[in-house]
C-alpha cells in the first residue's frame, strides 16, 4: 500500500508536514503542523489532491469551482493515468487464460464442493491435473488444506497413469509431497518436509531453469524435493496435479486468486487480472484521502489554523466527491474486464480494508465507515462485498497463531473486521442471501491447527512441575502460555460477537421471523451433517473439527455466562429457575431428561469400542440400561449447590462460582461446582461437573447417531420435527426458505441439546486432539 505519512521530499510542495521545532510562545518542543507553500496565494485544494493522486506538484490546475465527482474523474483520467502509464486502462473483455481441472484427466471421483477450485474426493483414490502445462520458467500453485489426510500435490506430465491405486509420484515425470506420511513420491517414497495439519497452505513450485521442484508449507521452504528432473518441450510439459483419498479436501488456486504466500521468482499458472494495477493504485489513492484525516484528528487546532490561510485543505471538503470519483473508475475498471471482481476482493481490495480498519487494536472504526458508505452508493459494491465475506472465511482457516503478534493473532482480525461489516443489517442481509452462507459461516468459526514444528516454535521452553529444566523455562513457558492463552480468549470473544450478530438478525422474509431462527437452522444443518463425523473414517462434506469445537465453546459460554446483551437476553430466556438477568443458563438450576439407553441401543460395536469413562460392559455394569422405552434418565443441577448441600456458591454470594473466577485461580475449585444426577424415582447425590460429563459421554459416545434420536423428547416448547434428528437416508438440509425457516424463537434449552451433541461429535471422538488444540484454553480458562 502507499507510505503512511506525508513526505517533503519527492512529493509536491504546497503540502503540509510535520517538523520539529520548539514553539516559544508556548514554551513546548512538541511536532507542530506548518504550511509548505512557495507562496501565500497557492490555493491549498490542487496542492491537496496531487498529494493524493501521487502527482507532480503544480499538475493540477487552479480550480475555478468547488470539487465534484466530475471534477475527480478527470483529474483521474487526464493527470493520473498520464503520470502513471504502468496503469493501462483496461477495455471490455472476459478474464481469459482461466486454469481448472481438466475433466478428461480425472480418476475416481472428485466433485467441486465450491466454485472455483474447492475439491474432495468420493472414490477410495482420485487423482486429476490441470488444463494448463508448463515447459520452461518458474512457476508455482498453492493447496489449501481442508482436510490433512493422504493426499499427494505435485507435477506431472501426459505420460503420468492415473488409476485406482496410482496417481501423482507414482510413475516416471511425475512428483508429490505427501504431508500425511511426511514423504515426497517419485514411484517410490522417501522421507520429506514437515507433516501438514488443516488449514496448511502448501506452495508447490517447480524451477525449470534449474531443473528442481520444491514445496512451501505457509511460506516456509521446505527444501529441493527433485533435482535433475527431465526437460521438456512445448506443449509437453508439466501440469499441476493432485491424488486424494476418499473424504479428503482441499482448495486449488492456480492464480484464480492472490497467492497466501507468494514465493518470489514463480509465476502462477493464471495471470491475474489486467485491472489489478487499477485497482491498487486506486485503494492506495483513497487510504491517502482517509490518512488526512486521522492526521486532521491528531492535530485539530493547527489544521483548521492553515485551513483559514488557505494553506491546506480540510478533508471534509474532500470527502464526498473524492471517494465516489475513485469508486467510479474501479468499478468502470471492474466491469470492463468479467470476472475479475473475485481476485481484486480477495487481494487489493481486502488489504485496503485491513489497512484502513487496523489488523490490531485500536481499530478505525469511523474511517472504515466511511469506506462502506462510499461503497454502497454504488450497486457494484454487493459483488465485491459478497467477495470480501469469502476472503475473510478463507483468512480465519489459514490465519496463523504468531507468538509475537499475540493477543492479536490467529483468525482474531478476519473476525474483527467481519463483525463490524455484519453490524449493518444490509451486509447482513447480504451474507445471508448468499448461497454458500453456511459454508462461508463454518469458515469464520475454523481455527488452523498446529503441527509439531508449529507448537516449538510458539512454545520453544517446555516446563512441568517436577522436570529437570532450568527455573527460567518455567517463568518463560508462562509468559508464552499466558500470551497464547490471551490469544484464544480474543479469537473466542469475536466468535461469540459473530454468533450474536447471526442470532440477533431478522430474515427479510414472509411470514416474519423471530430473532434466532437463522442461527437454529445453521446450528441443525451443522449437526445434521457431522452425523459419523466421530467414525474413524468420517463421511465426506464433514465440517473441520474446529468448526464444532468452536461453537461448542460459544454455546458453553452463552449458557454459563449468559449472553450480555440484553436484546436477546429477553426472547432467548430458558425456562431455568431465574437467579437474575445476568445469570446464565446453566447457573439458574434446570433439569434435562433423556431417554435411557437411547445411544448404545442397536449399537453392533458397543462390546468393542471403548468410551470415555469406560467400555460398556463396564458401564452397563454401574448404569444399568432398562430395555422400557418410557424410561428416561433425568439430569437435574442448581446453581452453586457445595457438596456438603449446605453452603451454597451462587453469583450473589462473596464466593464466586469458578467460572467467574480470575484465570490464575487454583484448578482444584473447579470441582467444587456441583450437578445433581438423579435416575428416575431414585435418589442420588452431588456430583461434581466432570462426573456428569463422564457419565453423559458414557451413555451418548456411540459410533454414530442413530435413527432412535430422533424419538428424544423435547426439553423445549418446539415440536421433535423442528430440532430432532431424521435417518440419514432421509434428512435434508434446510433451506432459508419462507416455509422452512421456523418462526419459534431460539430456547436455551436447544443450545443445551446442541451443545451436549457437539460435545459427543467434535471433542469426545477426537480427545487426543483436542487435548492438543486447547491445553492452553483449558489451563487459563477453567
Amino acid at each position: 500500500m502507499a507510505d503512511d505519512g506525508l513526505r517533503l521530499g519527492g512529493l509536491s510542495s504546497g503540502l503540509a508536514v510535520v517538523l520539529n521545532g520548539d514553539n516559544k510562545r508556548e514554551g513546548s518542543g512538541k511536532s507542530r503542523l506548518v504550511s509548505y507553500c512557495e507562496g501565500f496565494g497557492d490555493q491549498s485544494v490542487e496542492r491537496t489532491l496531487e498529494h493524493i493522486f501521487n502527482l507532480p506538484y503544480k499538475t493540477v490546475k487552479q480550480l475555478t469551482r468547488p470539487v465534484d465527482i466530475s471534477t475527480v474523474r478527470s483529474i483521474i483520467k487526464n493527470e493520473f493515468f498520464k503520470h502513471h502509464p504502468e496503469l493501462k486502462t483496461v477495455a471490455t473483455k472476459i478474464r481469459d487464460g482461466v486454469v481448472g481441472l481438466e475433466e478428461s484427466s480425472i480418476s475416481g471421483e472428485i466433485r467441486i464442493v465450491k466454485q472455483p477450485l474447492l475439491v474432495e474426493s468420493h472414490a477410495l483414490f482420485s487423482s486429476a491435473r490441470a488444463n494448463s502445462c508448463v515447459w520452461k520458467g518458474k512457476w508455482m500453485y498453492e493447496v489449501t488444506l481442508e482436510t490433512c489426510g493422504i493426499q499427494q500435490l505435485g507435477w506431472a506430465t501426459l505420460f503420468c497413469p492415473f488409476t485406482d491405486h496410482k496417481g501423482v509420484g507414482d510413475a516416471d515425470d511425475s512428483y508429490a509431497y505427501d504431508g500425511k506420511r511426511v514423504s515426497k513420491w517419485n514411484k517410490e517414497p522417501e522421507p520429506y518436509g514437515q507433516s501438514w495439519v488443516v488449514g496448511d497452505v502448501i506452495g508447490c513450485c517447480i524451477d525449470l531453469d534449474y531443473d528442481e521442484i520444491l514445496f512451501y508449507r505457509n511460506g516456509v521452504s521446505l527444501g529441493v524435493a527433485f533435482g535433475g528432473i527431465r526437460k521438456m518441450v512445448p506443449g509437453l510439459g508439466y501440469y499441476p496435479a493432485i491424488s486424494l483419498s476418499q473424504g479428503e479436501r482441499c482448495e486449488l488456486n492456480f492464480g484464480g486468486l492472490p497467492f497466501k504466500y507468494p514465493i518470489k521468482g514463480f509465476l502462477p499458472i493464471q495471470s491475474s487480472p489486467s485491472s489489478k494495477p487499477i485497482a491498487t493504485s486506486l485503494f492506495d489513492c483513497f487510504l491517502r484521502l482517509l490518512q488526512m484525516q486521522r492526521l486532521e484528528r491528531a492535530e485539530t487546532d493547527t489544521v483548521e489554523k492553515l485551513s483559514r490561510l488557505k494553506r491546506f485543505a480540510s478533508f471534509e471538503e474532500l470527502s464526498q466527491p473524492v471517494p465516489q470519483g475513485i469508486c467510479e473508475e474501479i468499478f468502470s475498471a471492474l466491469n470492463a474486464e468479467i470476472g475479475s471482481a473475485e481476485y481484486i476482493a480477495h487481494g487489493p481490495f481486502l488489504s485496503f480494508m485491513m489497512d484502513v480498519f487496523r489488523i490490531h487494536p485500536p481499530h478505525d472504526y469511523l474511517n472504515l465507515d466511511r469506506v462502506l458508505d462510499s461503497l454502497l452508493q454504488f450497486e457494484e459494491s454487493k459483488l465485491l462485498l459478497k467477495h470480501v465475506f469469502e476472503a475473510l472465511s478463507s483468512g480465519c482457516k489459514t490465519g496463523l497463531l504468531v507468538l509475537t503478534d499475540c493477543p492479536y493473532s490467529g483468525s482474531y482480525s478476519h473476525l474483527a473486521l467481519a463483525c463490524h461489516i455484519l453490524r449493518r443489517e444490509e451486509l447482513m442481509t447480504l451474507w445471508w442471501k448468499s448461497s454458500d452462507f453456511e459454508f462461508l459461516f463454518e469458515g469464520l468459526l475454523s481455527r488452523k491447527s498446529q503441527n509439531k514444528q508449529d507448537l516449538q516454535c510458539l512454545i520453544p521452553s517446555v516446563w512441568w512441575p517436577g522436570s529437570c529444566e532450568d527455573i527460567s523455562n518455567e517463568n518463560s513457558m508462562v509468559m508464552t502460555t499466558t500470551a497464547l492463552s490471551e490469544a484464544v480468549n480474543k479469537i473466542e470473544e469475536k466468535q461469540r460477537d459473530l454468533c450474536r450478530l447471526v442470532m440477533q438478525f431478522i430474515p427479510p422474509v414472509e411470514p416474519p421471523q423471530l430473532p434466532g431462527s437463522v442461527f437454529r437452522t445453521f446450528l441443525q444443518n451443522t449437526l445434521l451433517k457431522n452425523r459419523g463425523a466421530d467414525r474413524n473414517m468420517p463421511p465426506p462434506g464433514v465440517s473441520n473439527n474446529s468448526v464444532l469445537v468452536s461453537l461448542f465453546t460459544v454455546i458453553l459460554h452463552f449458557l454459563s455466562e449468559g449472553f450480555a446483551a440484553g436484546d436477546i437476553y429477553g426472547w432467548i430466556k430458558g425456562s431455568g429457575t431465574d437467579s437474575g438477568a445476568h445469570v446464565g443458563f446453566l447457573h439458574r438450576g434446570g433439569q434435562q431428561s433423556f431417554p435411557a439407553g437411547l445411544f448404545l441401543k442397536n449399537d453392533p460395536h458397543r462390546i468393542d469400542i471403548s468410551r470415555l469413562g469406560g467400555s460398556y460392559s463396564h458401564l452397563s455394569k454401574f448404569n444399568p440400561v432398562i430395555n422400557s422405552e418410557k424410561e428416561e434418565e433425568i439430569i437435574r443441577w442448581e446453581e452453586g449447590c457445595m457438596d456438603d448441600e449446605e453452603s451454597r456458591v451462587t453469583h450473589f454470594s462473596r464466593q464466586k462460582p469458578c467460572c467467574c473466577s480470575s484465570y490464575d485461580a487454583d484448578l482444584s475449585s473447579c470441582s467444587k461446582y456441583p450437578v445433581r444426577r438423579l435416575g428416575k424415582g431414585s435418589h442420588g447425590s452431588c456430583s461434581s461437573i466432570s462426573d456428569r460429563s463422564s457419565h453423559v459421554t458414557a451413555e451418548c459416545s456411540t459410533g454414530n447417531l442413530n435413527d432412535e434420536i430422533a424419538d428424544k423428547p423435547s426439553t423445549s416448547d418446539h415440536s421433535d420435527s423442528e430440532f430432532a434428528f431424521r435417518p440419514r437416508q432421509h434428512f435434508r438440509i434446510l433451506q432459508r426458505e419462507n416455509n422452512t425457516l421456523s418462526s419459534a424463537t431460539l430456547k436455551e434449552e436447544e443450545l443445551l441439546d446442541a451443545m451436549l451433541l457437539l460435545y459427543h461429535l467434535g471433542l469426545a471422538p477426537n480427545f487426543k486432539q483436542v487435548r492438543e488444540f486447547y491445553f492452553l484454553y483449558f489451563s487459563f480458562y477453567l
